[in-house]
This record gives C-alpha cells, sequence and structure tokens, in this order.
C-alpha cells in the first residue's frame, strides 16, 4: 500500500503509519479498522487499486485476502471501471465476496454518457467528481450532468490529498449544490477533527481521509 499525495502517482512511496508496522494492505486496513469507533452501521474502507486505475489489471488476489479476512466490511472500490460491465466483470472474479463491495466509477475514468446513464439507476454505485489543480478530470462530460449522477458521489480534490492543505469546501459546496438530494462524500485535505467538523457542517455525509490516520493529526473517538 502506497501514500497519496496530491495526485502525483508516480512519486507515490510505501506507506508508513503511526497505525501499523508496514505497509501490507490487511495490516493497514485492521490498524484503520481498530482505529475507528464502534459504529451502528457496518464499516467501510475505500480503496484506490491504482495499477488498474492507471489502464493495469484490478488487484483481485489483494481484494479476495480482505475480503476473507474482514468479514462484515464493505469496500468502496475506484478501480478504474470505465463502464458497469468492467465492474461486472471484477464482480464475477470475486464471487460471493463482491456483494460487500461497491464500485467507484470515478470521472477521471468514466468512458461516456452512456456509462454515465448506465450508473445512474445503480444503487451500489458511486460516483467520484475528480479533479486536479481546480481543473475537472473529466473525459466523458459527466460534471455537466448532475440529472444523471446516482445517489452517492465523492467529490475527489487530487492536488489535496496528503498535502496537508485543508479540504476544498468550496468546490465540494458548489457540486453538492447541483444535487443536494445525493449522499455526498468529500475526498482530499483532511487534516484534523475541526476540518472534519466542519466538512459535516458544510453537508459532507462523511470525509475520505488517511494521511491525518496515519499521521496521528485526527484521531477518531
Amino acid at each position: 500500500m502506497v501514500r497519496g499525495v496530491r495526485g502525483e502517482r508516480s512519486a507515490y512511496r510505501p506507506i508508513v503509519s503511526r497505525l501499523a508496522e508496514g505497509s501490507a494492505p490487511l495490516a493497514i486496513a485492521r490498524a484503520l479498522l481498530a482505529a475507528a469507533p464502534a459504529r451502528e452501521h457496518e464499516p467501510v474502507l475505500y480503496i484506490a487499486d491504482l495499477d488498474a486505475i492507471q489502464g493495469g489489471a484490478p488487484q483481485v488476489g489483494v481484494l479476495l485476502e480482505l475480503l476473507a479476512a474482514l468479514p462484515g466490511v464493505v469496500l468502496w472500490l475506484d478501480a478504474g471501471f470505465a463502464e458497469p460491465a468492467a465492474a461486472r466483470a471484477l464482480e464475477r472474479d470475486l464471487g460471493a465476496a463482491a456483494k460487500r463491495v461497491r464500485p467507484i466509477y470515478g470521472s477521471e475514468s468514466l468512458a461516456s454518457a452512456a456509462a454515465l446513464d448506465a450508473i445512474a439507476q445503480d444503487p451500489q454505485a458511486i460516483l467520484s467528481l475528480d479533479s486536479r489543480l481546480e481543473r475537472p478530470m473529466d473525459p466523458s462530460g459527466c460534471w455537466q450532468r448532475p440529472e444523471a449522477w446516482p445517489a452517492t458521489m465523492i467529490v475527489m480534490t487530487l492536488d489535496r490529498v496528503g498535502a496537508g492543505r485543508g479540504p476544498d469546501l468550496a468546490a465540494f459546496a458548489r457540486l453538492r449544490a447541483l444535487a443536494p438530494d445525493r449522499v455526498w462524500i468529500g475526498a482530499g485535505g483532511l487534516r484534523d477533527a475541526q476540518d472534519l467538523r466542519t466538512a459535516a457542517a458544510a453537508g459532507a455525509a462523511g470525509w475520505l481521509v488517511a494521511s491525518a490516520l496515519h499521521d496521528g493529526t485526527l484521531a477518531l473517538v
């Protein structure tokens, strides 16, 4: 497992965490779950399969290991899905465990307007509106079609990831205002508990966070 910094993927290095020894995905996953407070709903882990996002094959073996070792955990998975058929192919590879995986369709990977239409009615589908340096990563034009967005949305500001700059709440609020009836999750930049409270006040149902947990600037209590 690597540490994401500003979306500069060629520079990513194995993660170093205060929560666990080494960088093996299962060890990191267990440490994150142990650091989280008890919740009434099932625990969720977000996974970005960088090999798949950059055009390689999904890490099926790693996913199967995580699903087998972490019963009851749901994985939100961005594996560079260009269309629903790619997600369904991975579901077949995962077998029965696939019911605990929700596919994330990143706008940087989504292939077409037709693909967006196909996921709009899928209650499990998640659309991530990806940007870097204030520029949408959006070859299919899905940023311009809020009427076709699925029920769960992520605002992913890649240049804020691991950068310690705080969340981009202005972009989050602007996009959320286009479809306020969706469930909105932010991603990138969260540093501490105050950032988390500010994000919640802005309407975020949650915020994807990694660096602040690994560095110890955010403690989940």
